[in-house]
């Protein structure tokens, strides 16, 4: 059961990081975002039971410290994206950076410095009063996190205020993604002050995520975390794909069209209308429409099927004598006028001029 919630929310995430990586390369924008994500991904995927064994095969524990150092990561990147959504990019850049680069290390030195580690699940609290390495380890981990997590809920909570819609969603479960990872850090404090404390240390394993208090603080709510931080962190993009997913639909609807028109009169074409995102190449291919329109003769008053049917029976080729053009209207030109325009035109497309339906 573990296993499966573990993999499942891990794989989700890495989902989720790789699409985000996708469009930031596409758009130039979200890499931090893609970064979180996959690391979360990754933090969970390595720390699954069946994985751990494995990688202690390689290094006893290492599977634990993997998943460690890539959880701080995904905090790291979550913070600098919030921090972006909230408008505060500027507070603590040179700071951010030098903390995690400083908690990374001593995780690492603190780690290999360790003797006798267990192998399999790499579960330290039978080694913390004989092994003080790891309570710097684990105060380290937790410090930073704890750290980490409040930042991202302060900044989440002042910015839900002045946000609305699927951002203010976002913000939400993010605000709530915090309170369960402080109670995931406090409950690791006090299991490990126990450890410390206790004559004769036992192994705490878990049959289920939520089979007890501490399981629950130990695995569910870790999980539950990741899982809202990757809901919060993917809901605001939702209006941007539903306005993407139109103007891809838009421009497909418009390239008959306006291939028809641009052939029709050349010096509408732009000379590169192609430009880095979708809606800048639907802005150019709206207004080489709109122009071709124009020379045509087409009136902003004329219905979408006479002024389809009055630019299907244009030539192909250009004209001599031009047509008289109709009086320019705005750039910024109905879309709905438009897509109503290219859907009659689409569905003349192969009847012969002159016949009317």
């Amino acid at each position: 059961m573990i296993d499966i919630l573990f993999v499942g929310v891990g794989l989700f995430a890495l989902g989720a990081g790789i699409w985000r990586a996708v469009r930031a390369r596409r758009t130039g924008t979200g890499a931090g975002l893609a970064v979180s994500l996959i690391a979360l991904g990754a933090a969970f995927c390595f720390l699954s039971n069946r994985a751990q064994q494995f990688e202690s095969e390689i290094y006893p524990s290492l599977g634990r410290l993997l998943s460690n150092l890539a959880t701080m990561v995904a905090a790291y990147g979550i913070g600098l994206t919030v921090a972006e959504i909230s408008g505060t990019r500027d507070r603590g850049r040179r700071t951010r950076p030098i903390a995690l680069g400083v908690a990374l290390t001593v995780l690492v030195v603190t780690f290999f410095s360790t003797p006798d580690l267990p192998r399999g699940i790499g579960v330290f609290d039978e080694l913390y009063r004989t092994h003080p390495t790891l309570v710097v380890y684990v105060f380290t981990y937790t410090v930073y996190l704890g750290l980490a997590v409040i930042d991202i809920g302060i900044m989440a909570a002042v910015t839900i205020r002045a946000s609305g819609g699927a951002l203010r969603a976002g913000l939400a479960l993010l605000l709530l993604a915090s309170g369960f990872a402080v109670a995931y850090l406090a409950g690791k404090v006090v299991a490990t002050i126990r450890a410390l404390q206790a004559d004769h240390p036992a192994k705490a394993l878990c049959r289920g995520p939520f089979s007890t208090v501490p399981c629950a603080l130990d695995v569910g709510f870790p999980a539950i975390s990741v899982l809202l931080i990757v809901l919060g962190l993917t809901i605001p993009a939702v209006p941007g794909l539903v306005a993407a997913r139109r103007d891809a639909r838009t421009l497909r609807l418009l390239r008959p069209l306006r291939e028809h028109l641009t052939r029709r009169f050349p010096q509408i074409a732009r000379i590169d209308p192609a430009g880095p995102s979708r809606r800048e190449r639907l802005l150019a291919a709206m207004s080489e429409t709109n122009d071709g329109l124009i020379l045509a003769g087409v009136t902003p008053d004329q219905p979408p099927t006479a002024a389809a049917r009055l630019v299907r029976d244009l030539p192909d080729e250009p004209a001599e004598a031009e047509p008289p053009t109709a009086p320019a209207e705005p750039f910024a030109a109905d879309v709905a006028r438009l897509r109503a325009i290219a859907r009659a035109y689409r569905s003349l497309e192969g009847t012969p001029p002159g016949l009317t339906r």
